[in-house]
């Protein structure tokens, strides 16, 4: 009986320890799961092809979306990867799961409302005709008529050129980046171009690029800061609080003035 009764203790005694140990672990377990959470990296689609909006100079990534995106995460507390790529990969990227949040010169559209949600828009675009320097044929929208358009793939531009082609009676061409196709017309290859204004504006002021801006705009574009539609809504909103903050603070402001003057 004395045996089985210390066989009975250490029994219990076992029992006891193991039962100790599994709770620590759940509680170390809760502890990394929380650790986790806290060092989410969001990763960021940008289209390094798009000044002053994003580019690259050397090994560092610039322009007006790069700082502002990098100003909002710090202004409100969370981490972020950027992940060039071409424009027209963004969205699908976003769909696939690759990425979580975009910011690339993202015109606020019906269409793109379908798959995406906006933030709150943070720049007023607008886009426009552009032609080569010498040419004085064109001189607005209404002068496209039997010409070829180049367009960047998956833009507002190339929507509005391909959903008025027949009306102005035009040939589209698209092309991946905006550099492409800027060369299409200052070649004499295509006989016009469409493009956000501040872009070509920006593009046109840095650097001879053998073209020039022509009539008024075709719209009012406005920017906006993408997530896939009903999901990432905690950093979507953390977005338009730190966009808000920075307008009040004078560092919006900032960013733009860096780029394209005051």
């Amino acid at each position: 009986m004395k045996k089985l009764g210390l066989f009975s203790l250490f029994l219990v005694l076992t029992l006891m320890i193991a039962a100790c140990g599994g709770g620590g672990e759940k509680a170390v377990s809760g502890e990394k799961a929380a650790k986790t959470d806290n060092e989410k990296v969001y990763k960021v689609g940008v289209d390094t092809t798009y000044p002053p909006f994003e580019y690259k100079e050397g090994s560092e990534y610039k322009g007006i979306d790069i700082d502002l995106i990098n100003a909002i995460a710090k202004n409100q507390g969370f981490k972020i990867e950027l992940n060039p790529m071409d424009f027209g990969g963004i969205i699908p990227a976003m769909q696939a799961g690759q990425l979580d949040v975009a910011i690339a010169g993202m015109s606020i559209t019906d269409d793109r409302k379908k798959v995406v949600d906006f933030s709150t828009p943070y720049f007023d675009a607008g886009l426009t005709v552009v032609v080569k320097k010498d040419n004085s044929d064109i001189k607005s929208v209404e002068d496209l008529k039997g010409k070829t358009v180049a367009v960047k793939k998956g833009t507002t531009g190339a929507k509005y050129a391909q959903d008025n082609a027949s009306k102005l009676q035009i040939k589209v061409v698209q092309f991946n980046d905006s550099p492409a196709m800027f060369q299409e017309v200052s070649n004499g290859n295509a006989d016009a171009l469409i493009e956000d204004y501040p872009v070509i504006s920006y593009a046109i002021a840095q650097k001879d690029l053998g073209l020039k801006i022509v009539g008024d705009r075709l719209n009012g574009d406005q920017y906006g800061i993408a997530v896939l539609k009903g999901q990432n809504q905690d950093v979507l909103e953390k977005i338009n609080k730190g966009l808000e903050e920075l307008k009040k603070d004078g560092s919006y402001d900032k960013i733009i003035e860096t780029y394209l003057g005051k």
